[in-house]
Formats: C-alpha cells, structure tokens, sequence
C-alpha cells in the first residue's frame, strides 16, 4: 500500500506544523534588519552544519525563512532555514558557488531553527542549539 507522492501523513502533518509555526514570535526576539551580520550568522551554521554531516555532499541555503535577533551581552540570532544538497562534493579542493542538486534521486532537503550567539564585532560565533527536520 503506497503512500503517494507525499510519503508518510504523518510526517506531512509534522512539517505543516513546523511551517504554520514559523509566524509566530518568540519572547524578546526581533525581527532582524540586519543583512550582513545575518549572512555571517548563516554562514557560520552551514560551515558547522557541514562540518559535522556524514553527506558525501555539501549543503547550502535553499532559503532563509525567517531571522530574528535579540540583545543580550551579545547578539542572539533565531534563524530558520531551508538548506538543500548541492553539487559540490564534500571533498571538492575549487573553491566556487555550489548550485542546488537538481537529479531527482540526489536530492534532499532540511528545515532548520538555529540559535547563535555571537559577538560579530569580535568575529566570535557559538551554535547554542538546532534541529533539522527533512522535508
């Protein structure tokens, strides 16, 4: 008995859930106005994120859904993402942008809420928490 084109109810119901949730905003959290520390944010997690995965890929920002910021003795970033396989092997030495994979057997997708704290004026970045869950 086939499931269809959408896999398992249940995991569909949990990514609805994941999704429809996304709007809401956490206590003390901003939505955040600033691109470039974002951008760092980001490409803190997917260095990490990369760094600690078993893929023979890498992945890359498919999307960024949602930032947002909070002042404490640094600066907290709440970011939701959606981070795609891409081309590039993990162990490729050229340095170059790594397009989304596009074969249909290949590809695999994420949703991610990361927090980072960071002190971007010192370069100084800690991943506090995420999750991921496959879409």
């Amino acid at each position: 008995m086939g499931a269809g084109r959408w896999g398992n109810p249940l995991l569909l119901l949990a990514a609805l859930a994941l999704v429809l949730g996304r709007h809401q905003q956490w206590p003390g959290f901003q939505d955040s106005e600033s691109p470039k520390n974002v951008n760092a944010t980001l490409a803190f997690f997917l260095e990490s994120y990369n760094n600690n995965s078993n893929d023979s890929y890498l992945f890359g920002v498919d999307r960024l859904l949602r930032s947002q910021v909070q002042l404490t003795t640094g600066v907290e970033y709440l970011i939701t993402v959606k981070l795609s396989r891409t081309k590039c092997k993990r162990n490729s030495t050229k340095k170059r942008s790594c397009p989304i994979q596009t074969k249909k057997n290949l590809k695999k997708s994420f949703i991610c809420d990361f927090l980072v704290y960071t002190l971007p004026w010192m370069n100084h970045y800690q991943l506090w928490n995420n999750s991921c869950l496959d879409v």
